[in-house]
């Protein structure tokens, strides 16, 4: 069964302040649902975090500890983060976007995935699991940068 849900939110702060906390690894056990931990481990070509870096994100789903690694596709600063599967139990592509917005930003996120072996069977509650936690990730994306000092400037 294949995976395709997006979830999006108007966050009232500039793309550029969302997208910084948001693209950054380190910042994904505190407002990504799941992960526990998250380390940068390949850097770019061009060195640190850009096209060609990979990301491994340890996460927790049915009980289950899921490791995987997701290389930077696509890297535009305050707009576009795309990562695609490099290991793991499922084959995903996660995609970012960061647009300006009236009331501030638009963020969007998307997953895409090919559920494998044990997965496979959980695939529909993983669709429904996959829906609900990226909702849930935006608002606390929002929580988390507002918390830190974040302001309706935009």
């Amino acid at each position: 069964m294949t995976i395709d849900e997006t979830a999006e939110r108007v966050i009232p702060l500039p793309p550029e302040q969302v997208a910084d906390y948001a693209v950054d690894w380190r910042n994904d056990p505190e407002w990504t649902q799941g992960i526990r931990e998250s380390a940068l481990t390949r850097e770019a070509d061009t060195g640190g975090f850009g096209v060609g870096a990979e990301v491994t994100r340890t996460a927790y789903f049915l009980g289950k500890r899921i490791d995987y690694v997701l290389r930077v596709a696509a890297y535009e600063p305050a707009g576009l983060l795309d990562m695609v599967f490099v290991a793991g139990p499922m084959a995903m592509h996660v995609t970012y976007t960061f647009a300006p917005h009236p009331r501030g930003t638009l963020a969007r996120i998307r997953v895409r995935g090919d559920a494998r072996g044990y997965y496979r069977l959980a695939a529909p509650v993983m669709a429904r699991q996959v829906r609900s936690s990226l909702a849930k990730d935006l608002r606390d994306l929002e929580r988390r940068l507002i918390e830190r000092g974040g302001a309706a400037e935009a």
